[in-house]
């Protein structure tokens, strides 16, 4: 091993060969921290190599001392996994061989959020003097070994198993390492540019840096001089696809996808990201096959390093949102529900799930439906799932859940707003108001704590009560939009004189949630009174978004009202269009909403949900026109075939 300031990570990376090696080699480049000591506890031998830049040296430096037969080399952010040791005994009986490459799961993201990453990796090999690592950085040994010993023979181990923790967010930013990297593989670079091995990992480096069209340029220039049986080549694809995708350059994205599967046509990760691509270009039908074909492969050998889920919970999500997007419900659920089986922690298809279950409109139903699908066990799991319904303004269910969660435990303050929130949308305002107590001057959520208690007030008409609130709560100081708004709660409960006023997108967002509210409590009135203190051309403006909002809480004809205003202020667009058009449906007005769906047709040619609606209209249409040519030719119609 080669250690610098790990102390955090080197006692689980010895625990874990304790027992399991004959010696522990460790050479320290000049840590800081502990790291020394706790070698020592577990009985390494330790040495010293002042850090010159390269990590071959630092690595040949570790060799010099090793007295084994076998050498295995590990890094302090990993671990031998537990049923590993008696495997390794048993590879290195094998006479035949010089060499192995082994599995490593690389563990990706936040300590919140981690996903994983099988791999490759070449760490177990024969040790003999003239077996010795080359390169400053990402240094290999596996081609030395070939060049010193043409005949050597290597062998995949993949029930060898090491866990790699150093691409979890947090190592990544304490130890630079996407600067530090680039910086060595740079240098290194000046020496041998022509080297495919070394610009695949700088255009790797490049990525992770975020530097994406030079990261896909540079990994071309790679795949044109990698041999086609190079180990990394089907990885050097995959993130020349991730690179040009980022960049937002989807063509290019799609080209390198054809391109690879040329190559590698049973490469699921390239499916599924040629799907991703299609689904964000609305190229629907190419994305389902894309799609399908990911699920249909078989399992992927180690060395594509295949991304988690890319065969199957990520790809049945985004099956289910292609479902959604033709309005296919059933279907769309089916896929979500395949996604949670395969990985209950996939907190979208949570979303998508709860959101299809109408948890606002049919709590009970949506409820039961959760509980058989999903397994609260932890005060945690109660707690994401009641943030999930918060968000959906669902806010009964939600209190449940957020209830359940805190259980004998300590409350955040996030989680205790949630709950006031939830408490206020039930009209419990003297709970909510107690609660709301807690939050006092200097907390960071006191602000938001004093504007529900302006709410809790204002939802009731107590114009008493909520202007002396206001006027602390501008005293706070605040943004112009949000005092705009503050003062129409005030001004909403009166007879108001003075000019209309005019809102920003800040100021609009926090009216349309107060309304949303407001709504959620049947307050139409009120929302009535807050809307009227606004311009005409605020409200022209925003007339979509309110009328959303009315259509959303099923308040129909100040729906139509505001979503005709907003084709009058802005011209014909597909989304009011379409609006408009279910509105009408769901009244029975079936000519009209087909006029107003062809239209969004017109506008969106490519939207599938357009001609879904079409058809289900021209449905309707037939029956009804059946219905009344039965009733007035019985004797001819009967006799024929119906309408399906």
């Amino acid at each position: 091993m080669i250690v610098r300031d790990e102390e955090r990570n080197l006692r689980r990376c010895l625990a874990s060969v304790a027992g399991v090696v004959d010696e522990v080699v460790v050479v320290d480049t000049g840590s800081a921290d502990g790291t020394v000591r706790v070698a020592r506890e577990f009985g390494a031998a330790v040495y010293t190599f002042p850090w010159n830049g390269s990590f071959g040296e630092a690595r040949n430096a570790s060799l010099e001392p090793a007295t084994g037969d076998w050498i295995l080399f590990l890094d302090a952010d990993e671990e031998l996994a537990r049923e590993s040791g008696p495997v390794l005994r048993h590879l290195v009986a094998n006479e035949a061989v010089e060499g192995y490459f082994v599995k490593i799961v690389n563990y990706l993201g936040h300590e919140g959020w981690v996903e994983t990453s099988p791999d490759l990796v070449f760490r177990l090999f024969r040790n003999r003097r003239d077996y010795r690592f080359r390169g400053a950085v990402h240094e290999q040994i596996a081609d030395v070994i070939l060049e010193k010993n043409p005949g050597a023979r290597y062998e995949v181990a993949e029930d060898l198993v090491i866990f790699h923790y150093g691409y979890l967010d947090r190592q990544i930013r304490e130890k630079d390492k996407k600067n530090r990297n680039l910086a060595l593989i740079q240098e290194e670079m000046r020496r041998a540019p022509e080297n495919p091995v070394l610009r695949y990992h700088y255009g790797v480096e490049l990525y992770r840096a975020e530097r994406y069209e030079e990261a896909a340029a540079e990994l071309l220039r790679a795949a044109a001089a990698c041999p086609p049986q190079a180990i990394y080549l089907p990885k050097l694809w995959r993130t020349v696809v991730l690179a040009y995708q980022a960049a937002g350059r989807h063509d290019e994205a799609l080209r390198a996808v054809e391109t690879a599967l040329g190559l590698f046509p049973d490469y699921a990760d390239l499916h599924y990201y040629g799907g991703l691509i299609c689904l964000e270009q609305k190229h629907y039908g190419r994305a389902y096959e894309f799609f399908s074909r990911a699920l249909a492969l078989p399992g992927q050998p180690t060395h594509y390093a295949p991304f988690a889920g890319t065969q199957g919970f990520r790809t049945h999500y985004h099956l289910g949102r292609l479902a959604e997007v033709f309005l296919n419900e059933e279907e769309a659920m089916r896929h979500y529900v395949s996604s949670l089986q395969d990985n209950p922690a996939f907190t979208p298809t949570l979303e998508s799930i709860a959101r299809l279950l109408r948890p606002r409109e049919n709590p009970d139903v949506a409820r039961n439906c959760l509980e058989q699908l999903c397994e609260f066990c932890t005060p945690q799991a109660h707690l994401l799932m009641g943030e999930i319904l918060f968000r959906l303004a669902a806010y009964r269910l939600a209190l449940e859940y957020l209830e359940r969660g805190t259980v004998g435990q300590e409350v955040q303050p996030e989680v205790l707003l949630w709950k006031i929130i939830c408490l206020m949308q039930q009209e419990r305002y003297l709970e909510a108001l107690r609660l709301l107590d807690r939050f006092t001057p200097g907390h960071r959520l006191y602000p938001l704590a004093k504007l529900n208690k302006i709410l809790c007030f204002w939802f009731q008409g107590h114009r008493r009560k909520v202007r002396p609130l206001v006027d602390e709560f501008l005293a706070l100081g605040v943004s112009p939009d949000t005092a705009a708004v503050l003062r129409l709660l005030g001004d909403s409960l009166g007879r108001r004189r003075g000019p209309a006023v005019d809102l920003g997108e800040e100021g609009m967002t926090l009216l349309l949630e107060i309304a949303l509210r407001a709504l959620d409590l049947g307050k139409k009135d009120l929302v009535a009174a807050l809307l009227a203190c606004l311009s005409g051309e605020c409200r022209q403006k925003y007339a979509r978004a309110i009328g959303e909002l009315f259509y959303r809480y099923g308040y129909q004809e100040e729906a139509e009202h505001y979503l005709r205003l907003d084709l009058e202020a802005h011209g014909p667009n597909a989304a009011t269009l379409y609006l408009l058009g279910e509105l009408k449906e769901s009244r029975g007005a079936h000519l009209e909403a087909q006029d107003y769906f062809r239209r969004a047709l017109d506008l969106e040619p490519e939207e599938p949900r357009h001609y879904v609606k079409l058809i289900g209209v021209y449905e309707a249409m037939r029956r009804e026109i059946w219905r009344t040519a039965v009733e007035r030719y019985p004797a001819v119609f009967r006799e024929a075939d119906g309408p399906p």
